[in-house]
């Protein structure tokens, strides 16, 4: 993967290319000051992924993330944990905190080439979400096309023009955009609580004003959502004395 590093801070770019040293599949093609430089170089170049600071001078990181094309993947690097929730409204694939663990940096890295890897197939495949009903769909995915029962999808995520189905035991990854899949499922059962999360009602295990638990997936719910997320799932549904 090509890749890219933008963050006014030299130490900042030194400490991510030292981490990236380990991964022999993560080609440094350049790094930035700030975000004007990186856009003039994604002009005529192609880049796959961009390890992006969200405060710099003039155009953030999260200001830049909404102009890059489609197909490039970001892992925000940030020293504010504030940014969280609006990272994930951009589509960034994660969110990493300075100074950053290694272990969470090989977490993000091992994500990135999963996605990449598929995204470049299912691409090549001309993927499409084939069918639905009211007990599952079938979709294009890993070459083939897979039957999906909708009681065993967790949650959906969303990532540029692909989603990421993420089921009881596996996931699949497909090439159609999050509004176009969300307006094709039961709306009994299935909730949109961000600009990239549809999650199954029945697979919440709890929740607070910002966040929702599914198994060991913790998953932002974002502002503009959240109060049709209460409104139409948690008002119905509570129990009251």
């Amino acid at each position: 993967m090509k890749c890219i590093i933008v963050d006014d801070e030299p130490l900042a770019r030194e400490g991510v290319k030292m981490l990236m040293d380990e991964y022999d599949e993560l080609e440094l093609v350049g790094e930035f000051g700030n975000a004007n430089a990186a856009a003039l170089y994604l002009l005529d170049n192609q880049v796959d992924l961009i390890f992006l600071d969200i405060q710099m001078p003039g155009i953030t990181g999260l200001e830049f993330a909404r102009s890059i094309p489609k197909a490039t993947l970001v892992i925000f690097t940030t020293a504010y944990s504030e940014f969280a929730l609006e990272s994930y409204d951009v589509d960034a694939l994660d969110y990493l905190l300075k100074p950053i663990a290694k272990s969470r940096f090989d977490k993000a890295v091992k994500k990135a080439l999963s996605y990449h890897e598929m995204m470049t197939a299912e691409n090549q495949m001309g993927n499409i979400l084939e069918s639905v009903n009211e007990e599952y769909i079938f979709v294009r995915s890993d070459r083939k096309v897979c039957k999906i029962d909708l009681k065993n999808i967790l949650f959906i995520e969303g990532l540029k023009d692909y989603v990421v189905i993420r089921t009881l035991d596996q996931h699949y990854i497909t090439a159609i955009n999050m509004k176009n899949i969300y307006e094709r499922l039961p709306k009994n059962v299935f909730v949109r609580v961000s600009k990239s999360y549809v999650v199954n009602v029945m697979h919440i295990d709890s929740f607070d004003n910002n966040d929702l638990q599914i198994g060991k997936f913790e998953i932002p719910i974002g502002a503009a959502y959240r109060n049709d997320f209460y409104d139409n799932f948690v008002t119905k549904r509570m129990l009251n004395k």
